[in-house]
């Protein structure tokens, strides 16, 4: 995790650093990446450029990896931690924090989400054509048939970016669809250490330069803007025509994440700043801490990279993480971020375990090689002997003698799902049944498996278990049925979606909302089979992925529809027009459903609803949210100015009163309480909403307020005119915390309604009511 070293203590400037100091530290001391925030007024007027400055005064020029001027203002180096924690006391020095490593958070889904050709969003933004979406990710296959440019127009004129070429990668890989592609490895290399080249684990494949050996990237990628592509699927699985949700947005790729090694902090910094100067609409960002830690925000690059580019009208959009269904799993916090949880879409690909006593357990299954065809055969579960490894079908674990001819029972955990299936196949296995564990729940999502295999949720992989060591002789068979659409219910909180509350500041709801995020099929590079597993020999023109970071590229490319349509909405009024028309209910008109539990689902699982498109483009009200409302909320959660300035890059003056948190311009509302008080306590929020549908409506509040709780509004009526536009309001909670009933994430939860009358706009807000423990 990265540390702060700074002090902020008060030195005289030095101009220059004798060589003597560089000679201080010994050279055999271990040598780590180092992110420096400098203060943007401090650089001496003798030095041209702020690269000389920082070459002069803080390190050699061949220790720095990234100048950083745009969303940041600073540098990064590899250097002792006694050289970085002396620097941190130099008065430029706002910040210094250590390198991180982070991890990736791994085509129906536009007609499910409401997108109709030649209807609706897609019609009045042209298919996003307008609009440029920076992916940061493992790169790009730019040979796919979703990257095509045939039939689109120029590249837009204020783009200002570049074709980068290197291994496998040349300039006419570009196009007027991907009209811009860069790598960043610096700090990954620095962190590999010294003449180690990116080969990830095992020296497998990977290339210096923009390709994708991943392919988690392209597959993004293609899930925000793929083009048209006829007859697509993944060994006729999910058959049809792929799209993106922007079919026409142009994309520009940043490859930050590299294969089987993870992605750095000073890389993705350094790739946040190119994409605001190339002149992006939209930066998606699959990517996350994965840790469980909530970092502050002042520690956190992501963060800062992303105020900075939010606060110049970029539109920001981040994976919540896969660590569900735990509480306060979100990551991703920061308010000017839209964080992104995964639900189902109404397409599944189920498969059968057919036991020999008639029974059918079901699951899911994107095997496409050899079927059994109702054969039946021994089914063993190596947990039995109570060696974990062997349960978990971990490499090498298997007795060959024991599963040789049979299908074997791997529980899921630890090391990939289908690489349990390859140490099945290698110890001589004939198919496996991959059985969830409690952590797991019911949640499946299918894998394009190497041998016969299905995944079962907990209580069917309890099931069949007990039918092992209940018979003499147990034997089965898997039946896997290929693609069924129309599933019900759905949407459905994918079980692995990172729920909140929101670890730092729970008076910001995370996430924001879900998007399709399980069973997505999207292009894939040509690199790795579909399982990404070195031995899969297979090669597919697309995949089938499920995570959080299938949902993120959803709402990427619906903020570039938005952005199409509406050119002067800043990406608070995009977010705003998401969340507030978002449903939550399935396609049944009931409650969307946590896959993990069965039961009704809460804002704390999928924020404030799921994302749909049909409602978005017009969402009558917005609330929106400033620069200096963002330097506000940062006073008022304790921010000094120097730490405000750290994420904001511009000196800050907080306020004589401290403002509160919870009055940040969200389209939610968090109501805190202490378990400590006596009686009744009332907490006010304000909001003011913008008006951007008919110059002359009229809307009135309804509440549905939380169980226990009472909800008042004033005014309950908002009057807007061609000169009123804006109008503020109250809302007043009062809550007895001896009589809260709240439920097992400990809050209960309503909503504020405001419809026109006509039901022609509806905007929801959810409201949150929970106790907290005083500090």
């Amino acid at each position: 995790m990265a540390t702060v070293l700074s002090s902020f203590v008060p030195l005289l400037l030095l101009l220059s650093i004798s060589s003597s100091f560089w000679q201080s530290f010994s050279s055999d001391e271990t040598v780590k990446t180092f992110i420096f925030r400098v203060d943007s007024q401090s650089k001496p007027s003798i030095f041209p450029t702020h690269y000389h400055w920082y070459t002069s005064e803080f390190a050699e020029p061949t220790r720095i990896l990234h100048t950083y001027d745009t969303v940041f203002l600073g540098f990064s180096a590899t250097l002792t931690e006694a050289h970085a924690s002396s620097l941190s006391d130099h008065p430029s020095v706002l910040a210094v924090f250590e390198d991180r490593r982070r991890e990736l958070h791994t085509t129906r889904s536009p007609q499910f989400l409401g997108l109709r050709n030649q209807h609706g969003l897609w019609s009045d933004s042209n298919y996003g054509s307008d609009a440029i979406i920076g992916v940061f990710d493992t790169g790009v296959w730019p040979e796919r048939r979703s990257f095509s440019d045939t039939n689109l127009g120029p590249v837009p004129a204020r783009w200002k970016g570049v074709c980068q070429t290197g291994a496998r990668f040349v300039a006419k890989n570009c196009n007027r669809k991907l009209i811009g592609a860069r790598f960043f490895s610096k700090g990954h290399e620095a962190a590999a250490g010294p003449g180690v080249p990116i080969t990830g684990i095992n020296q497998t494949i990977e290339f210096m330069s923009p390709r994708d050996a991943d392919g988690h990237g392209t597959h993004t990628a293609s899930t925000a803007a793929g083009r048209h592509a006829f007859r697509a699927s993944m060994g006729g699985y999910a058959a049809g025509i792929a799209k993106g949700v922007a079919p026409k947005a142009r994309l520009a790729v940043y490859k930050v994440c590299w294969k089987n090694s993870g992605c750095f902090d000073s890389d993705i910094l350094a790739a946040f700043d190119a994409a605001v100067k190339d002149g992006v609409d939209v930066i998606s960002i699959s990517v996350g801490g994965g840790d469980g830690i909530s970092t502050p925000y002042y520690l956190d690059p992501i963060a800062i990279g992303a105020y900075g580019a939010v606060s110049r009208g970029v539109f920001v959009s981040s994976s919540a993480g896969n660590d569900g269904p735990n509480i306060m799993s979100v990551t991703n916090l920061a308010p000017w971020l839209v964080t992104v949880g995964a639900g189902t879409i109404d397409r599944n690909f189920p498969a059968d375990v057919v036991l020999s006593d008639g029974r059918s357990l079901n699951g899911v299954s994107l095997y496409s090689g050899v079927q059994l065809k109702g054969n039946m055969y021994p089914v063993v579960y190596p947990g039995k002997s109570g060696e974990l490894s062997a349960s978990l079908c971990m490499e090498n674990s298997l007795d060959p003698n024991v599963v040789k001819g049979k299908i074997v029972i791997c529980d899921r955990g630890s090391n990939p799902r289908v690489a349990k299936g390859m140490v099945v196949k290698e110890a001589g296995g004939v198919g496996m049944i991959l059985a969830n564990g409690a952590s797991n729940g019911e949640g499946l999502v299918g894998d394009a498996h190497l041998l016969p295999a299905c995944a079962l949720g907990s209580d069917e992989g309890d099931a069949v278990k007990k039918y092992v060591s209940s018979s003499a002789n147990p034997t089965a068979t898997i039946d896997v049925k290929g693609t069924v659409i129309g599933i019900k219910p759905a949407p459905v909180v994918a079980s692995f979606s990172a729920r909140g509350p929101n670890g730092l500041n729970p008076e910001i709801l995370k996430p924001d909302l879900i998007a399709p995020g399980v069973n997505i099929l999207a292009a894939w590079t040509d690199a790795v089979g579909p399982t990404g597993l070195d031995s899969d020999p297979r090669r597919t023109e697309f995949n089938i992925l499920s995570g959080t970071s299938m949902a993120c590229p959803h709402v990427s490319g619906a903020a570039a529809l938005l952005k199409s349509a509406h050119p002067d909405w800043s990406p608070a009024a995009i977010r705003s027009a998401m969340m507030t028309t978002a449903s939550i209910t399935d396609n049944t008109n009931r409650p969307m459903i946590d896959e993990a539990t069965g039961k009704p689902s809460t804002p704390y699982d999928f924020g404030a609803g799921h994302l749909n498109l049909n409602r978005a483009m017009d969402p009558g009200l917005i609330y929106d949210i400033t620069n200096s409302d963002y330097e506000a909320f940062l006073c008022a959660i304790g921010y000094n100015p120097k730490l405000v300035q750290v994420v904001t890059r511009s000196p800050a003056a907080c306020p004589m009163k401290k403002p509160l948190p919870e009055n940040l311009n969200y389209p939610s509302i968090a109501a805190l309480f202490s378990t400590t008080s006596r009686g009744p306590s009332s907490k006010t929020f304000i909001r003011t909403v913008t008006n951007v549908g008919q110059a002359n409506a009229v809307y009135v509040a309804k509440i549905a307020a939380p169980r226990g709780v009472t909800v008042t509004v004033k005014p309950m009526k908002l009057v807007f005119t061609p000169a009123v536009k804006k109008i503020s309001f109250f809302v007043t909670i009062t809550a007895d915390s001896k009589h809260l009933v709240l439920d097992d994430a400990g809050a209960v939860f309503g909503s504020l309604t405001w419809t026109d009358g006509k039901n022609t706009h509806v905007v929801r807000s959810p409201i949150i009511v929970t106790q907290l423990d005083p500090l």
